[in-house]
């Protein structure tokens, strides 16, 4: 599965990400240094509507819509909304929104794939699954660049245990969070001062 076309794919698509990222920090980092006031408005403006937002974007984040929430959260973080609030909504958010992904194919993924004849598609993945499962889930997780909204589906359509899917759904998007907030902050001391 980590050889997958669609693994690559993402993960070519996180290493631009992050470069486009490193390329906008810079670039705000200059445009601070010649006029700040424009900066300062959009920093006012996520302190003040930033959690609420947060949550809302991080719910669609963790379904399909790619948002790129890790990005999300190291932007928020940088412009100055509080850490610990930042990681917990985030995550919850995240949480939420891969838990709808998860049901959506509990209850619809099995039949449709049996309507479009891609059992043997589901097949392949289920001895995959056999394979790493949990293991597989947890990596997804914790690394950014991973698709962890597509595996999400594959838990559903598998339906693993919620008592498992939850806790390490949470548990690894908190870590990812954490870790990305403090980078965004140092990365907003360094843009702003």
């Amino acid at each position: 599965m980590l050889r997958g076309k669609w693994v690559k794919k993402e993960i070519l698509l996180g290493i631009f990400a992050i470069i486009v990222c490193i390329i906008v920090v810079y670039a705000m980092k200059i445009l601070i240094n010649t006029n700040p006031q424009p900066m300062l408005k959009v920093q006012t403006i996520v302190i003040t509507y930033g959690l609420t937002g947060m949550f809302f974007i991080t719910i669609l984040a963790g379904t399909v819509v790619p948002l790129g929430s890790p990005a999300l959260v190291v932007f928020a973080s940088a412009l100055g909304l509080p850490i610990l609030p930042l990681i917990i909504i985030a995550t919850l958010g995240f949480t939420i929104g891969i838990t709808i992904n998860y049901y959506l194919a509990y209850f619809l993924g099995r039949s449709y794939i049996i309507k479009k004849g891609l059992q043997d598609k589901l097949d392949d993945i289920m001895k995959v699954w056999d394979r790493w499962g949990v293991r597989l889930y947890i990596l997804f997780g914790l690394v950014p660049v991973l698709p962890v909204e597509l595996l999400s589906l594959v838990c559903g359509l598998l339906k693993m245990r919620l008592r498992y899917f939850l806790p390490i759904t949470f548990g690894t998007r908190f870590v990812q969070f954490a870790l990305l907030a403090c980078l965004g902050e140092f990365v907003g001391n360094w843009i702003f001062f």
